[in-house]
């Protein structure tokens, strides 16, 4: 049995992967969960799986839980890095979002815990200080098996990717040679304003952006795939998760989210991964790498899929994915401001505060005033200490 810690249960991906773990009792042991304010959806998941303990970040609610026998309550600052190092954990889901699950993620990590994390701060932000340990991790296991095959000798291993890009990335570079690859190719949905002009997104409301043509995911991350910056934020996460320069990855718009993401190698050839618009899928590979299990989501139907098809982005509408790449060419500092300052645009943006075209041009404003090219990278705590600054930058701008 793999005991699992999940961090982010009452999230669009937390829900998922309760599901993921609830059908596959038989090889998964839930001995955690935490979440932020769900207090009632908190309790009927302890019941479901009956952890050895929760927490919940809600003080007031958390005083009004009503839990199974043997289930006990964690509270306190730092709730989740003691659920993320336990020593009965043997993975650790991170479905939270947020600057502070980096915490959690180096924690977990040092002491010796595989990380499936969805959360885009550990590597946007964070990914100078989580991809050291995490290689170090690997080589070790590597060393101690004498097997350079063996799962955990590959910082994939140890670092787990949920988004459906990344996840299908990594499933094409199974087996296969890193020195063979040529590009990456990050697939978008292109959200709902595809074909909308300049003029016409300026006018775009919060509940038009939520109704994304193919994907149900939380409100955060339905609007970063309107603006593109959702794919932005994986094109810096992509570099740092398989070493490949920030050049040698491209984003291409395919409409019907069959295609999740392909890899391109030296010679010519393309290995692509395909499935169903299902973010259970990506969340059970985490989970059950190397092996495969039978899965609640359809399969994918390409007859009935019909036509797939491909074009390029544009980034004078999106303007997004243009100031995500060179934030990430600028450096960790210019990246861990960008990933800040979005969080606070799409804040204000769905309650009212911010027009959709100005969601990029305040990225563009916080990665110009703190992602100065060159500047050193940043420590743990000079990641708190900046994204506290550019929230407020953010939070200002006009």
């Amino acid at each position: 049995m793999t005991r699992v810690a999940l961090l982010g249960s009452g999230g669009s991906i937390g829900r998922q992967a309760v599901d993921v773990l609830a059908r596959h009792s038989d090889s998964f042991r839930v001995v955690a969960l935490a979440t932020g304010s769900q207090g009632r959806l908190l309790e009927e998941q302890a019941r479901l799986l009956r952890p050895a303990v929760v927490s919940l970040a809600d003080s007031r609610a958390a005083a009004r839980l009503d839990l199974p026998p043997g289930t006990a309550f964690a509270g306190g600052p730092d709730a989740l890095q003691e659920l993320a190092t336990r020593p009965d954990v043997d993975l650790v889901i991170v479905a939270t979002g947020g600057l502070v699950a980096l915490r959690s993620v180096l924690a977990a990590l040092d002491a010796g815990k595989i990380v499936a994390t969805a959360n885009k701060e550990t590597l946007v932000a964070g990914g100078h200080l989580v991809m050291p340990v995490v290689r170090r991790l690997a080589a070790a296991s590597a060393v101690a098996t004498g097997d350079d095959h063996d799962p955990l000798a590959s910082p994939l291993g140890w670092l787990r990717p949920i988004d459906s890009e990344h996840s299908a990335i990594w499933q094409c570079l199974v087996g296969e040679d890193h020195a063979a690859i040529e590009r990456l190719l990050l697939t978008a949905s292109g959200g709902p304003f595809l074909d909308s002009s300049v003029a016409d997104l300026a006018t775009v409301t919060p509940e038009r952006a939520l109704r994304h043509p193919t994907w149900t995911m939380g409100a955060k991350i339905t609007v970063d795939s309107a603006t593109l910056a959702n794919k932005g934020l994986e094109v810096i996460e992509a570099h740092w998760l398989y070493d490949v320069p920030l050049s040698a990855i491209s984003v291409i718009i395919h409409r019907q989210s069959v295609v999740h993401s392909a890899v391109q190698f030296v010679d010519g050839s393309l290995k692509a991964q395909l499935g169903t618009p299902d973010m259970r899928l990506p969340i059970q590979y985490a989970l059950t790498y190397p092996a495969r299990r039978p899965s609640p989501a359809a399969a994918v139907d390409l007859i009935a899929s019909g036509r797939l098809e491909f074009q390029a982005p544009d980034e004078g509408r999106f303007p997004a994915l243009r100031i995500a790449r060179e934030a990430g060419l600028a450096g960790p500092r210019a990246s861990a401001a960008l990933i800040s300052a979005d969080e606070v645009a799409v804040a204000r943006f769905l309650g009212g505060r911010l027009d959709f075209n100005a969601i990029a041009r305040l990225l563009g404003a916080s990665v110009e005033r703190f992602g100065q090219t060159g500047a050193a990278a940043p420590s743990l705590e000079g990641l708190f200490a900046l994204d506290a600054e550019v929230r407020a930058f953010a939070e200002a701008y006009r």
